[in-house]
Order: structure tokens, then C-alpha cells, then sequence
């Protein structure tokens, strides 16, 4: 039997085998450090990540202590006005950028907006920003409200990843890719594509939120110039964490952005009237950091980063890889179809299929406590966050499914109704 910290598996058929896996785990002790529920399988940090234990202290001494007894006191006393930068700097490393790079901000959408009209700013007299079909919805709204809001010149073209550097040209001021994508989980490749813009001139920038935490990253050694991604999925920041951003360094002097609030000032509590934007990447803050979002997302990214990026990878390889083979037989029988690529090399953290009913046989799973998700029109996710998911875990969700399918349980009314959230 092949150990866990591989990325090329052999095949192995037995339930033991998959308990036996965990055994010889060097990740399996991190398990520990997160709250989840006995009995369930947890096949979605993809979406949000689960809750670290640590977290529930940090937030109490939070809100009871810094809050409930400092009060504003501990802007200064707990040094509240850092944490942007604080745990902007231990992403750096996350990441592969260098730490005065990195700043906690906003939302991923903001952070898309403000670092987008930035690029179309340093770029004048370029028109195009190049991206792709069907990225996530955020980031196509968000360039299209740049265009809308900054400069309606701007022309939005979208075309399929793998087409994206014939069409950059003289025209394109900035190329914005997930790096992971959602749906399919297909990994591009970010050195490669952030060369060829630069080929013509045009800039860079990488969404990082199905990637941080759940595969290596190298901003810097990629030269990309900008970056966003999200607190809530790999890094267990919880629901609505504060997202991050990255700036290349090349850049800090002379980028503007155009949400000119408060904390970018460059001396905030001079109560000037006239903005004057911090020097470095805290000119790319807004409003007032969320102090207790921001503490409970450093304790996930505290425990990522005792955690070597290349054995993240290999487990997470590995998860995935033997989830592929034991489906084999349910594409062949139920119709599954793989729409995540079978070369590792250009593969995420996560593993879809696509099937006609496939909101009903996920609602039919979840009902089961094995928790994926959907993502129309037909696309059931399997993520595996390499932090807490176990080999056994893929044992029980597929042979789960297989009595799901057999049995034709998923076909109920109940698991057909459509829920706001999927």
C-alpha cells in the first residue's frame, strides 16, 4: 500500500486499506484542532471551512476581555489597528509573497473592485481586460462593474482558460484568472499565464480563494502583480471572514485605488479633510477592520502555516486521486461524469461530477451527514481540505452513494426542493 504523502496512489480496495492510510497520515494529529461533529463526514471546506477549537477562545477573550473590558482602549492596548497587517504578513508566506505585500481587507468582491480599477489605471492607455466564461460570478460582476462605474471604454472579453494567451495583446491593460476554478477545480498555470500577459504588457491578477491553503502558491516567484482570495474556505476563517489582497511590491508606489476610505489614509487620525494614501499596501484599506472576523481568521491561518505547503498538497493529491477510482464505477453505472481533469498537475483541491439529478442526490447525501455541495446546473463538489478530511471518509461518502443510487432514495420531493443556498 502506497503512503499518504504521494501524489501518483496505487489502487487499493478494502476499507482497512483506507483506516490503515489514516494511520500513516503525518497530517491525521490536525484533525484534532477543529470541531466536527461525530459521525459526519465533512467534504466541503472548499465552500467554508470548518470551525477551529482554538477559535472559540480567541472569540470569547474577544468579545469578553479586548471588547468587554478594553473597549476602545484596545485599538491600542491589544493593537486592534494592526491586525491587517499582522496577519496580512503570515498569509505572506501562504502565499509565496513577501510580507509587507499582503493586507486583510474588505471582501473578495472589494478587494476584486479596487485592485481591478487600480490595473485599468496604471495601464490608460490600454481597453481590454481579458477573463474567462464562467468565473466564478463575482469576479465577472465585479470587472463589469468596473467598466460600468470607472471606464466605460473598457471592454470585458471573456474566452475559455486554455485560449487566454493567444488573445492578450497591445490592447489589454490587465488578465484576471481563478486560479483554481470553482466548479470544475481545474488548476491554471499561474507563472506561465502571468508571462505571457507581461509578454504584451498588460498585468496580472490572481484569485486565489479556492487555491490558499490547499495548494502551493508562488506569487512572487510567478511575478504576478496583483491578488485576491477569501478567509472562509481553506483557511477557516469562518462564515464572511475578512478576504485578503496582494500587491506586487513593483507596484505600492504608484498604484491608486479608488475606495480612498479612511484606515488608506496615511495618517488616519490627523482627521484631515484632504486624502492622502499610505505609502505601502495599507493604502489598499477601506473601512474599519472587523475585529472580531479578522482575530478569528488568524487562528486559522495560525494553524496553516505550521503546516508544510508540499505535504497539504500530497494528501490532498492523494484524497482526490483515490475519490476519482473509487467512482469509476458509479460513472459507468449511474452516469457520473468527471469534470475535474484527471492530471494531477492541473488539478485543485477539490473532485466534481456532473449528473442530471445532481441537486437531489447531493441533498440525498447531506441528509446522510456527508456534506459536498452544488453548483448549477448540474455539478455535485467534493472538496478536500487535507487538514481534517480522512482516507476513510472517501470510503464511506462513495459506498453512501452507491446505496443512494441503487436504492434510488435521492429521488424524494424533499431532497428536490430547491433551498436558497446550494
Amino acid at each position: 500500500m502506497t503512503p499518504s504523502n504521494t501524489s501518483a496512489p496505487t489502487m487499493i480496495v478494502t476499507q482497512q486499506d483506507f483506516l490503515d492510510l489514516d494511520k500513516q497520515d503525518p497530517l491525521a494529529s490536525l484533525r484534532d484542532q477543529f470541531e466536527i461533529p461525530t459521525g459526519l463526514i465533512y467534504l466541503n471546506g472548499n465552500s467554508l471551512g470548518v470551525l477551529p477549537k482554538a477559535a472559540k477562545a480567541r472569540m470569547a477573550d474577544v468579545i469578553s476581555r479586548e471588547w468587554g473590558e478594553g473597549l476602545i482602549r484596545s485599538w491600542n492596548t491589544y493593537n486592534w489597528i494592526s491586525l491587517p497587517q499582522r496577519i496580512g504578513a503570515k498569509l505572506a508566506g501562504i502565499i509565496g509573497a513577501k510580507e509587507h505585500e499582503v493586507i486583510v481587507s474588505d471582501s473578495t468582491s472589494v478587494n476584486l473592485f479596487k485592485l481591478a480599477a487600480a490595473a485599468v489605471k496604471l495601464r490608460p492607455n490600454r481597453t481590454k481586460i481579458i477573463t474567462e466564461p464562467g468565473n466564478f460570478p463575482t469576479d465577472l460582476y465585479i470587472l463589469n462593474g468596473v467598466k460600468n462605474f470607472i471606464n466605460q471604454e473598457i471592454e470585458i472579453i471573456t474566452v475559455p482558460s486554455n485560449e487566454v494567451m493567444q488573445h492578450i495583446n497591445e490592447d489589454t491593460a490587465l488578465v484576471c484568472l481563478t486560479h483554481v476554478h470553482y466548479k470544475s477545480g481545474t488548476m491554471l498555470n499561474m507563472k506561465d499565464i502571468t508571462t505571457a500577459a507581461h509578454a504584451k504588457g498588460a498585468l496580472m491578477m490572481w484569485d486565489l480563494s479556492h487555491s490558499t491553503g490547499a495548494v502551493p502558491l508562488a506569487l512572487n516567484d510567478a511575478n504576478a502583480d496583483l491578488a485576491v482570495g477569501c478567509g472562509y474556505k481553506y483557511l477557516n476563517g469562518g462564515p464572511g471572514a475578512p478576504a485578503f489582497l496582494y500587491v506586487a511590491d513593483k507596484h505600492l508606489k504608484e498604484l491608486e485605488q479608488p475606495l480612498t476610505g479612511w484606515f488608506g489614509h496615511a495618517n488616519a487620525f490627523a482627521m484631515s479633510d484632504d486624502f492622502e494614501a499610505a505609502p505601502g499596501i495599507e493604502k489598499t484599506l477601506c473601512g474599519t477592520t472587523p475585529v472580531i472576523g479578522a482575530s478569528a481568521l488568524e487562528v486559522g491561518v495560525d494553524i496553516m502555516t505550521k503546516v508544510e505547503p508540499q505535504q497539504l498538497r500530497d494528501k490532498s493529491l492523494a484524497l482526490s486521486e483515490y475519490f476519482i477510482r473509487l467512482m469509476e464505477p458509479l460513472c459507468e453505472t449511474y452516469g457520473f461524469e468527471l469534470a475535474t481533469p484527471k492530471d494531477q498537475s492541473i488539478r485543485g483541491s477539490q473532485v466534481s461530477y456532473t449528473h442530471p439529478e445532481g441537486y437531489a442526490i447531493m441533498q440525498a447525501l447531506i441528509a446522510q451527514d456527508i456534506i459536498g455541495d452544488f453548483r448549477a446546473p448540474n455539478i455535485l463538489r467534493f472538496g478536500f481540505a487535507p487538514l481534517y478530511v480522512q482516507y476513510i471518509d472517501l470510503w464511506n461518502t462513495v459506498k453512501a452513494l452507491e446505496k443512494i443510487m441503487h436504492e434510488g432514495s435521492w429521488d424524494q420531493a424533499q431532497f428536490r426542493a430547491k433551498n436558497k443556498v446550494t
